[in-house]
């Protein structure tokens, strides 16, 4: 498992090496910077002083060579909208969205859970049937809509609820169950799915005529086997809820990453937009390390070359 995690943690290098090529040839062909930061009365002189200023009349190959040598020192640039180093607001935000995301898989991790194996345990019953219809309903129900709903019954009719911003366990309560109901919804016809398949098995009847009880086989030895797919997508919608809560963290202003990338994006920010779409592909290379190692704990029986 060491020799495994070490390799990964090589493999990082590449990755990040080809996700800075391509994040520096997207930016470049999406506008023309100096014309975005200079106003609409500047002079040919003032486009030519600035052009030179950034190194943007050199050759493209050279612009990313300089560009490559600053982002491993963790420079990316100044930010020409906010007047700060690029990094340092990315990672300032990047607190607010892991509150987020973690709040917002908690929330779907405790839903999810019992309804999926009461609904695999009950199979082609009324609670089976109850269960699917409810994570059909929450998997269909835009983002958007369900925390607009969910200010007008909690903030604005009976006020127990901030409307929005960031502050204590109260500020997080309404944009993680948005989060997480959608979350959840998906969570648990996966753990549907993978409990019904695991309780199909020779071995879970093999318990069962030991005399287990029905607690033991299913929580010792049907479910855990049936988290494996469940890790997956968590991991998958872990990394999503970092950078790409955009619609829910515009709703109830929540000052995160999202938010921030979507204001770069439409000002042509790109020092910022360099230095979120770097924190983000190393979050995911992470975590997805992370999720190897716990296949690992969950299944023993997975090996690593």
């Amino acid at each position: 498992m060491g020799k495994y995690v070490l390799k990964s943690l090589l493999q990082v290098i590449p990755v990040l090496f080809i996700v800075s090529l391509i994040v520096f040839i997207l930016v470049r062909v999406t506008g023309d910077p100096v014309a975005l930061m200079l106003p609409e009365t500047a002079t040919a002189e003032d486009r030519a002083v600035l052009t030179q200023a950034l190194g943007l009349d050199q050759p493209l190959y050279t612009q990313y060579m300089k560009f490559l040598g600053s982002a491993l020192q963790g420079d990316f640039g100044q930010s020409f909208r906010y007047g700060e180093p690029a990094l340092q607001l990315v990672l300032e935000r990047l607190p607010a969205s892991f509150e987020l995301a973690v709040a917002a898989m908690f929330f779907a991790i405790v839903m999810a859970v019992p309804l999926g194996v009461a609904s695999a345990v009950k199979r082609n019953t009324f609670t089976d049937l109850i269960i699917s219809g409810i994570s059909v309903i929450g998997k269909a129900m835009p983002n958007f809509w369900m925390g607009i709903m969910l200010i007008l019954l909690f903030s604005v009719m009976w006020g127990v609820l901030p409307v929005s911003g960031r502050g204590g366990v109260s500020h997080l309560i309404l944009p993680a169950f948005t989060l997480g109901v959608g979350l959840a919804a998906q969570m648990t016809r996966l753990i549907r799915s993978s409990m019904l398949e695991i309780l199909s098995q020779d071995y879970i009847r093999t318990a069962r005529s030991k005399g287990l009880g029905r607690m033991v086989v299913i929580g010792k030895h049907a479910f855990r086997n049936g988290l494996i797919p469940v890790v997956t997508i968590m991991s998958l919608q872990f990394t999503s809820l970092i950078g790409g809560t955009l619609i829910t963290e515009t709703v109830f202003s929540w000052p995160g990453l999202g938010q921030l990338l979507v204001v770069a994006v439409n000002t042509h920010d790109m020092a910022i937009v360099q230095a979120a779409v770097f924190v983000i592909a190393f979050i995911v290379v992470v975590t997805n390390i992370l999720t190897d190692v716990a296949y690992r704990l969950l299944d023993p029986r997975i090996k690593y070359d």
